[in-house]
């Protein structure tokens, strides 16, 4: 008498925004969107999003809200503390 595999669950909750959370930095690193213009961005974003919310089911619209603002601020440029300095200094010399 063997056991068989015992049959897959769907994965918890937090474990489900976790999978799609990965799936999307991953997709954002292969696609180039991260130097696309915001316009390519945004249609990008509605695609993408659509999409995982068709894969993961389990996840609610307000999980999905979060998952796009991960993402977009995934892709937003990263100021330089050089850069900051600059800012300062000009606006107050």
């Amino acid at each position: 008498m063997s056991k068989g595999k015992p049959p897959k669950s769907k994965p918890a909750p937090s474990r489900l925004f976790d999978q799609a959370r990965d799936e999307l930095f991953s997709h954002i690193l292969r696609c180039g969107v991260l130097e696309a213009a915001a316009t390519d961005q945004k249609e990008w974003f509605d695609d993408t999003m659509e999409y995982l919310g068709e894969r993961y089911e389990g996840l609610n619209p307000r999980e999905l809200e979060a998952l796009r603002q991960l993402g977009e601020r995934y892709c937003q440029p990263v100021i330089s503390r050089a850069e900051e300095k600059e800012e300062t200094v000009g606006a107050t010399g």
